[in-house]
């Protein structure tokens, strides 16, 4: 949700958002729905954080030049035709 969005709602709607869902879900569906949307979030932070140290750490190594194999040089023998 956008902070902003949550900063317009006042205390009368969240007690009718409240209801609404207890009302909806029932008293003993709502932990059981709190706690899945608690590990929703906090898989999808750590997927985001996994995200951005894997970007950090590629710029923060120093790209390397492919390494040549002597196979990939061409050989003067068969420059000859």
């Amino acid at each position: 949700m956008n902070a902003s969005l949550l900063a317009m709602l006042g205390s009368t709607e969240m007690i009718v958002i409240a209801i609404v869902v207890l009302v909806l879900f029932g008293a003993k569906k709502v932990p059981e729905l709190m706690k899945g949307v608690g590990t929703g979030i906090k898989e999808f932070k750590r997927a985001s954080r996994d995200v951005q140290d894997e970007i950090q750490r590629s710029v923060d190594e120093p790209a390397t030049p492919p390494v040549r194999k002597p196979t990939d040089t061409v050989s003067q023998g068969s420059l000859k035709g």
